[in-house]
């Protein structure tokens, strides 16, 4: 059998050529640049951004580390008591987020908020014994950004350092 088509469509921005061995997220998320620049460290492994993660980091020995900066809903003070929650740590009211450790970020003060034990991240997955949890919540302007390590204790321990170093290198793309 014989098929003529006499039907025609114009080229659409989606029409790319096909990138084989392509990862989900470059398959059917649009790529975008990241709003955020900053300097991971060196044993970082860079993977690429999410919809939700504007830059996304692997670490540690174990390969189940991870260091994220998103920009989140919320308020500073809700996204704290979320990631305590996932931790099963009680909420902090604004006096007790007030009081956290500052380190600059972006231009403002972030807070930094720690906590470990059964990680509990959502999401359908199974809680986690053994984990830490290092991380930032600025707002900038209207904006509220996060950095978040989360790991086993003893690999996010060794690298808080260098999380705080990668937190103040944080930038705005210009």
């Amino acid at each position: 059998m014989e098929v003529t088509s006499t039907e025609t469509r114009p080229v659409l921005s989606a029409d790319k050529p096909v990138k084989l061995f392509a990862s989900s997220d470059e398959r059917f998320r649009a790529s975008v640049d990241s709003p955020v620049k900053g300097d991971a460290p060196e044993n970082w492994l860079s993977r690429p951004g999410t919809e939700f993660r504007l830059l996304n980091y692997a670490f540690g020995a174990s390969g189940s580390g991870e260091v994220y900066v998103s920009r989140s809903m919320g308020s500073v003070l809700d996204n704290v008591n979320r990631w305590l929650k996932q931790f099963a740590q009680k909420d902090l009211d604004q006096a007790g987020v007030d009081a956290l450790e500052k380190i600059p970020m972006l231009g403002g003060q972030s807070v930094f908020v720690q906590a470990e034990g059964s990680y509990a991240s959502g999401m359908g997955k199974p809680t986690v014994e053994g984990f830490a949890l290092a991380g930032t919540v600025v707002q900038v302007g209207a904006d509220i950004y996060t950095v978040k390590m989360v790991g086993p204790k003893d690999e996010v321990v060794a690298e808080r350092e260098k999380l705080a170093a990668f937190v103040k290198s944080l930038r705005l793309a210009e």
